[in-house]
């Protein structure tokens, strides 16, 4: 039986897809739920799924030299999740990634992916375009950290995330903008205080 929900998700993916091409790669890959705390991947593997995050969150983190965790990225509904050191450069990773609520995702393998890319042009422009969102997030970031003080990060951080904001530990939005939560607090605070 055809699950339209995990249809009409995929078809959410990129633009153009014909519902053939949609039904291609439902045939292709799989559902998986996940509790919170859930290592979907962790540092030095090299696994290559490509994951649709259909219901939940994901934190993407290091652990550093002293030990301690550094939260790099965060990752919730309708958007595509992958061992990027694996998938890019066929390398292990660098990252954890975590599940921080219930997680329900659609999982295809990478390689396989790649096969039924080749074999249909649509999909293929399909996969640029998805590069091309990620590149155009990390630049985005990349100015955001060179143009903006941390106040404007944070401020642009909200306004970007406002449904995210409240699901995650202020430690980890922290992390994602380069301060610490002592310097988060003292920010949203000074926030407060200029709109009484």
């Amino acid at each position: 039986m055809i699950n339209f929900e995990k249809l009409k998700q995929l078809y959410k993916l990129g633009r153009n897809l014909s519902l053939e091409d949609v039904q291609i790669l439902f045939k292709s890959g799989k559902n998986k739920s996940y509790e919170a705390s859930t290592y979907l991947i962790k540092e030095g593997a090299i696994s290559k799924e490509v994951i649709l995050i259909r219901k939940g969150l994901i934190r993407i983190f290091l652990i550093n030299e002293k030990g301690d965790e550094i939260t790099i990225g965060l990752r919730w509904e309708n958007q595509i999740l992958a061992n990027r050191d694996a998938v890019l450069f066929n390398e292990p990773s660098r990252f954890y990634y975590e599940t921080l609520e219930p997680t329900e995702t659609y999982e295809i393998d990478y390689e396989l992916l790649q096969e039924i890319i080749a074999k249909n042009p649509k999909l293929g422009d399909n996969r640029k375009y998805i590069f091309h969102n990620m590149l155009k997030e990390v630049y985005q970031r990349l100015d955001s950290f060179v143009l903006l003080n941390p106040e404007e990060r944070y401020i642009e951080f909200v306004e970007s995330n406002p449904d995210i904001v409240n699901r995650v530990p202020n430690k980890y939005i922290a992390n994602i903008l380069g301060i610490t939560p002592v310097s988060l607090s003292r920010i949203r605070k000074r926030i407060a205080s200029k709109k009484k």
